[in-house]
């Protein structure tokens, strides 16, 4: 028979090992669900640990160091009073200009303000007309502005201008080193070339420049004079060919075919101009066979009426128109 007491004891032993064991699954649980909140694998977990770095600008900030670049720049822009708004709708111009030859300039804090009072010592000290004097000009220095509006607030108009005037300035300076360093374009090489024939020396590098400059014109225009050739295929060159051959075909035909419209309306002309005149023929003589037998007419009429009419008659008459002239007159 076994003893209670070792019965008892070995009892709690399993109770025990039965609430370490559900402890141990609640753990791994949780664990499980943190994995999966932070998107991490638990095969990870025993890799090495990113290198965290703490940022200047505000001590609680802890950042890896691949992104530390990064979190300064919008760090900085937030200390600096820029909103949350602001930052998205900034961004970085710098790759606009990487695969281009568009020159860029970067400003910092104390190269603005030397260029701002470099102007403002040049500047009057009494207002003028048309010029900007010192008052109009910051005294002290200013954070560079990274968007529109904070350059019309934190810099004056003067400012603004004398910044524009520094830039343009290193752009037409660097713009004058290159062109200085480009001046065997600009020399005459052909007056250096000609040369005696008797004159075997060595070619100069200026010489060798000049026969590779004329060979790549002379390979150029060659190839423009035939790129209608030369960029199209064998059934584009037939294609246009029989265009071409069509189009004179055309227009062949549509000349023969106005030739024959001529001919036809001189023709239809002439058969109009025939008719026309019959017809002013027969109505011309209609006519004047018409004005003949009315004159004829008119005549026997006149002669009846002086038959008729005494002499008396015709001197009353008269008298009657001379009255009524008169009265006509008068009135």
């Amino acid at each position: 028979m076994t003893d209670p007491s070792e019965s008892k004891t070995l009892q709690d032993r399993l109770n025990r090992l039965e609430e370490l064991t559900e402890f141990t699954e609640n753990c791994k649980k949780q664990i499980k669900e943190i994995f999966q909140t932070l998107g991490w694998s638990p095969e990870n977990r025993d890799s090495k640990l990113e290198v965290m770095e703490q940022c200047p600008y505000e001590p609680d900030h802890r950042v890896p160091i691949r992104s530390m670049e990064r979190h300064k720049a919008s760090c900085w822009l937030r200390k600096m009073g820029y909103s949350v708004e602001e930052l998205a709708a900034m961004y970085n111009p710098s790759v606009c200009y990487e695969n281009n030859s568009v020159r860029s300039f970067t400003m910092d804090k104390s190269t603005q303000h030397q260029v701002i009072l470099q102007a403002r010592s040049a500047a009057p000290l009494m207002r003028k007309e048309g010029v900007f004097w010192q008052g109009q000009y910051t005294g002290h220095p200013v954070e560079v502005p990274q968007n529109h509006k904070r350059a019309l607030c934190d810099l004056t108009v003067a400012d603004r201008l004398a910044l524009y005037d520094h830039v343009i300035g290193v752009f037409s300076r660097e713009k004058e080193k290159t062109a200085a360093g480009n001046e065997d374009l600009y020399v005459d090489l052909v007056s250096k070339l000609q040369k005696d024939e008797g004159q075997n020396e060595p070619k100069t590098h200026l010489e060798l420049m000049a026969e590779m400059r004329d060979y790549k014109r002379r390979r150029q225009s060659y190839r423009a004079k035939n790129v209608h050739i030369t960029k199209k295929s064998y059934t584009e060159v037939i294609r246009e060919v029989i265009n071409v051959h069509s189009e004179e075909l055309a227009r062949q035909w549509r000349e023969e075919r106005g030739e024959e419209e001529e001919e036809q309306g001189r023709k239809d002309e002439l058969s109009s101009h025939r008719s026309a005149s019959v017809e002013s023929r027969h109505s011309f003589s209609k006519r004047h066979r018409s004005r003949e037998r009315s004159q004829e007419r008119e005549g026997k009429k006149k002669k009846k009426k002086r038959d008729s009419r005494s002499p008396d008659e015709r001197y009353h008459n008269r008298k009657k128109k001379k009255k009524k002239k008169k009265e006509e007159k008068e009135k």
